[in-house]
C-alpha cells in the first residue's frame, strides 16, 4: 500500500478543513430541500441554499460496495471483495491527507473490518465507531437486541463502552466530532462521519415523543414500535439536527467560512418507508438497481470557496467522485497508480462545470451493472446478459424501453454503455493484490451411488 505523502498546492495553513457526513439509508426524496412533503431537514436545506446541491447523484444500491467506492475513489469492479469488509491494501482519501498534514477523525457506523487498528490502518487518527471490532448487538432474554441508538455499544479507538443511562449513539457521534474540530481549530483537519440515522430498527430519537431511556433497542431488525414511518421522519429530523449542530461548532470554532462541508446518503432509502414527494410517492427501493435504490442527496457547502452559491446542479456525480474532490479540496495528491474512476467536483463549485468529464456513472453490485447517464440507464448481469433498457424524463420515473422501439441516437448510446460495461468487465479485483482476493469456492465432485 503505497500513500503520497507531498501535498500540492496551497499552504498548510489556508488549506480548508474538511467534514463529510454521509447518511446511512437516506435516499434523495428525504430531504424537504429535495422535495419531501413529510420530512424537514430545515439545517440541510439552509446549507442548500448557501452552497450547491446536486440534483444527479449516485450511490451503490447498498452500505459497503458504497463505502468502499467513497473512501477509495475505485468502481467496486476493481476492489469490492464481500460485504462488511475493505482490502487491507487499499488506499483511502484519510491516508492522502494525513499524509498532506492534516488531522483525521472518524465517528458513526464502521462496518469494513473487525481488525482492533482498521480506523487507524486506513488512516484515521481518532475514531468513535459502531460495529466497529464486536457486531453492536447483545442478548438478552435469549433475544438479540439492536445496540445502535439507545444505550449504544460503541468503540472509541478501538476501547469498547457500554452505555447503559439513556444515552444516544448519534448524540455521542456527533459530541465527539464537535470536541475533535475544537481541539484541531487550528491546524487543517478531516472529519468523516458514516452516521447511524437513519438505518433501521426504525426506532425513537431523544426528541420523539415516545423515547424511553432505559429500553436497550430493537429484538427486531425493522424495529419493535411498528410505526416505521412517523420513526423515519423523526431520525431524518435528527440527523439534520446533528448537522445543524456540526456547523454551529465549525462557528464557534471559527473555521467555518474555511470548511468545506459534503453531505450525502450511502443509499436510497429502505423498504417499508414511503415518501410523499413534489405530488407523488416514492417507495423506498434500497439494494435495487434504480433511482429509489440509487439515487441520494449531495450537497455541498463552502462559504470561502464556492462561487455562485444556492445553485441546482444537474451534473452526474457517483461516489468515486469523491476522493479526487477531497485530494484537489486540500492540496494532497490522488494514490499511486490511482485509475482515475472518479473526476473532482471541484470545478462545479467554482462554477466551471465545462472543464469537468462525466459522461456516465457506473455502479456494480452484487453480479449486477448498471451504467446510466441523466437520461438513459442500462442495467445487465455482469457478463452483460439480462440488459434492461430504462428512459428518465425526471428522477424517479424511469421506463423501460424495447429493444425495436429505440431512436437512432438511443441506439448509439445503448451500444457506448454495452461498450463501457464490457471494458470494465475485466478489470474485475485489478485493485486487490491476489493474497487478498476472495478464494474461489471449488465445485465438489460427485461421487457415484
Amino acid at each position: 500500500m503505497a500513500v503520497s505523502t507531498q501535498a500540492s498546492g496551497a499552504d498548510q495553513v489556508a488549506r480548508p478543513n474538511i467534514v463529510l457526513i454521509m447518511a446511512d439509508d437516506m435516499g434523495y426524496e428525504a430531504l424537504s430541500v429535495n422535495g419531501s412533503e413529510s420530512c424537514r431537514t430545515p439545517n440541510l436545506d439552509k446549507l442548500a441554499a448557501g452552497g450547491v446541491r446536486f440534483s444527479n447523484c449516485f450511490a451503490n444500491p447498498l452500505c459497503t460496495p458504497s463505502r468502499v467506492k467513497l473512501m477509495t475513489g475505485q468502481y467496486n469492479v476493481r476492489n469490492y471483495i464481500k460485504f462488511g469488509v475493505l482490502d487491507r491494501g487499499q488506499v483511502t482519501f484519510a491516508h492522502q491527507l494525513k499524509a498532506a498534514g492534516y488531522k483525521t477523525c472518524i465517528a458513526g457506523k464502521w462496518q469494513l473490518g473487525k481488525q482492533l487498528d482498521a480506523p487507524q490502518h486506513f488512516g484515521f487518527e481518532q475514531s468513535c465507531l459502531w460495529q466497529h471490532t464486536r457486531s453492536g448487538r447483545s442478548k438478552q432474554d435469549g433475544k438479540v437486541i439492536d445496540r445502535r441508538f439507545v444505550n449504544p455499544l460503541l468503540e472509541f479507538n478501538g476501547v469498547e463502552k457500554e452505555y447503559t443511562n439513556g444515552e444516544y449513539a448519534p448524540q455521542i457521534c456527533t459530541d465527539f466530532i464537535c470536541d475533535f474540530i475544537d481541539r484541531n481549530k487550528a491546524k487543517p483537519f478531516l472529519v468523516y462521519y458514516p452516521m447511524i440515522l437513519t438505518h433501521c430498527p426504525f426506532d425513537p430519537t431523544p426528541d420523539s415523543t415516545d423515547w424511553d431511556p432505559k429500553r436497550l433497542g430493537s429484538t427486531t431488525y425493522k424495529g419493535d414500535r411498528n410505526d416505521p414511518q412517523r420513526l423515519f421522519r423523526d431520525m431524518v429530523a435528527y440527523a439534520d439536527k446533528a448537522v445543524g449542530q456540526i456547523v454551529a461548532q465549525l462557528e464557534k470554532s471559527g473555521v467555518r467560512d474555511n470548511t468545506f462541508l459534503l453531505f450525502t446518503g450511502d443509499n436510497g432509502t429502505d423498504v417499508p418507508i414511503v415518501t410523499p414527494w413534489n405530488g407523488t410517492r416514492v417507495v423506498g427501493g434500497k439494494g435495487t438497481m434504480t433511482d429509489e435504490g440509487t439515487r441520494v442527496p449531495m450537497i455541498a457547502s463552502w462559504p470561502s470557496g464556492i462561487e455562485q452559491p444556492g445553485r441546482v446542479v444537474d451534473d452526474l456525480v457517483e461516489f468515486c467522485d469523491v476522493l479526487p474532490t477531497l485530494c484537489e479540496v486540500s492540496g494532497a495528491k490522488t494514490p499511486p497508480k490511482y485509475p482515475g474512476d472518479g473526476a473532482s467536483i471541484v470545478p462545479i463549485l467554482k462554477n466551471r462545470a465545462k472543464a469537468r468529464s462525466k459522461e456516465w456513472i457506473y455502479i456494480w453490485y452484487r453480479g449486477q451493472v448498471m451504467v446510466r447517464n441523466r437520461q438513459y440507464s442500462l442495467v445487465a448481469k455482469v457478463d452483460g446478459s439480462n440488459a434492461k433498457w430504462m428512459r428518465y424524463q425526471g428522477q424517479f420515473d424511469g421506463q423501460p424501453i424495447a429493444a425495436d422501439a429505440l431512436s437512432e441516437a438511443e441506439v448509439a448510446v445503448k451500444q457506448q454503455f454495452q461498450n463501457t460495461l464490457t471494458q470494465l468487465a475485466k478489470t474485475r479485483l485489478t485493485g486487490v493484490s491476489k493474497k487478498n482476493q476472495p478464494k474461489k469456492k471449488q465445485k465438489q465432485k460427485q461421487t457415484k451411488k
